[in-house]
């Protein structure tokens, strides 16, 4: 085991985005919207300045660069690099599509970065990185390292460090110093036509939809193999309680299920496990979707899933969850991010609620067999959170949480232990390509919060007081 493993756990301009801002007009909107969600009784679900927040934000330039990409509170800073398209140490260019990423700490006192890329042409192209390393030389998606200076918070070194994947959305750190990356989609071998695209689809070397294991510390492109009994499905992220072992997993679908694997060996993923979807005591198929209290407390066990890996599931990526339900699981709609911290999971619901504006969840496991299932947060309006996505606790046990807002300018929320919601930054770079905040996860010392912007395509890292506010 290395040495990573046993402590349990700038240079690319190719591409600029330019110095674009927030015109007047959406930003007027948005303090309209706030100022109409603070007059309709919200007050009460915003932390301010003082109480969990860092106070207003503001257009800030980038330290490295000089671009203006991010508004951030008073005495923040950030510097940016990964551009997509700019040259890695590799010499392959840097893949567009960021998404989810994990820092972790290494020996030489670097931070490594492990990025994944949303990569998914729907039909068989040239694998990125090393295609003799690639599990599929068709796929296009994967992951790349990178390796960054903590004092600099700048980009030292980075490469492809897994190619022949397809559609890596999220994934998460485990304790024992790996990256597992989630494949969201269940394309593979199989050919279909799609309505909604007018051409065939699928048609790939090998079949996708699976998770797969990436050591941290991997110096180059490294021949992944899937995790296929922790299902076959339309993954977004996992995370793994370091008390057990167990790996909860999110699925990105509506209807869709919350689910739980319990390798034989802990650790060693891949030597096979059992795979179960959460349902509620006494509830069978309950309905998470809508209709939910805030504060309320579900008591939860959980349903096996015996076939994790179904044939068929390359033409229908709901025959896991259908599994699942018909043996009595929950129902939620469309699961994202998902991270451990302070003895409990955290995960997001992008469209669920009332309102459809999305929900953070939270599940304290009470033995492996029983737990209790929590609403955190649920949005009402639109100016508090949109769409949360991606999440992550601070070292200091704070929840950072993305937005995917599909039609509004983007934030990264930060939620209190007590579900009140306050700005950590907006986006000023990806409003033009209708971009989205993605792998939001601090440095191992906690002073740095890296995040990409999936369009159009770079990293930042972000610092400042953050010991001020609730992260």
């Amino acid at each position: 085991m290395s040495r990573l493993n046993r402590r349990s756990f700038i240079r690319n301009t190719a591409i600029s985005v330019g110095a674009l801002t927030i015109g007047g007009t959406a930003l007027q909107g948005l303090i309209a919207r706030r100022a109409r969600a603070m007059d309709g009784g919200y007050a009460h679900l915003v932390a301010p300045r003082g109480e969990g927040g860092y106070g207003p934000l503001h257009p800030v330039p980038s330290q490295n660069t000089g671009e203006t990409l991010l508004e951030l509170p008073p005495n923040f800073a950030y510097t940016v690099f990964g551009k997509k398209g700019g040259l890695m140490s590799d010499g392959h260019p840097t893949p567009p599509a960021h998404d989810g990423m994990a820092a972790f700490p290494m020996d030489d006192g670097m931070v490594r970065l492990l990025r994944n890329h949303e990569i998914n042409t729907g039909k068989p192209v040239e694998a990125i990185g090393n295609r003799s390393a690639a599990y599929d030389p068709t796929a296009p998606g994967g992951v790349t390292t990178l390796i960054v200076d903590p004092a600099t918070r700048e980009l030292v070194r980075d490469f492809v460090s897994v190619g022949g994947t397809l559609h890596n959305c999220a994934g998460g750190p485990t304790p024992w110093g790996s990256w597992i990356t989630c494949e969201e989609t269940t394309m593979g071998t199989d050919r279909f036509f799609s309505a909604r695209w007018l051409q065939y689809l699928g048609g790939y070397d090998k079949e996708h939809g699976y998770c797969f294991e990436v050591p941290a510390d991997a110096e180059e492109s490294v021949a992944a193999e899937p995790l296929t009994q922790m299902g076959r499905f339309v993954h977004e992220a996992i995370a793994v309680d370091p008390a057990s072992g167990i790996v909860y997993e999110t699925e990105d679908n509506n209807p869709s299920g919350f689910y739980q694997y319990i390798p034989d060996y802990p650790g060693e993923l891949a030597q096979g496990g059992r795979l179960r979807m959460l349902a509620v005591k006494d509830r069978s198929g309950y309905d998470t979707r809508n209709g939910q209290t805030m504060g309320t407390s579900l008591p939860v066990t959980w349903v096996e899933i015996e076939d994790p890996d179904p044939a068929g599931a390359g033409l229908d990526n709901h025959l896991v969850y259908q599994e699942g339900a018909d043996k009595g699981g929950a129902a939620f709609d469309r699961l994202e991010g998902c991270w451990y911290g302070n003895g409990r999971i955290f995960f997001t619901a992008t469209t669920g609620g009332d309102e459809r504006l999305g929900q953070v969840w939270e599940y304290r496991p009470e033995s492996d067999d029983d737990g209790v299932l929590t609403l955190l947060f649920e949005s009402p309006d639109a100016s508090l959170m949109a769409a949360p996505d991606n999440v992550c606790v601070s070292p200091r046990g704070g929840l950072i949480v993305c937005e995917d807002n599909r039609n509004g300018i983007q934030h990264i929320r930060g939620l209190t232990s007590d579900g009140r919601v306050f700005d950590v930054a907006r986006d000023v770079a990806g409003i033009a390509y209708r971009g989205e905040f993605a792998g939001a996860t601090f440095s191992p010392d906690g002073e740095t919060l890296f995040v990409n912007m999936q369009r159009p395509g770079l990293t930042y890292a972000i610092w400042g007081p953050w010991r001020e506010g609730a992260v």
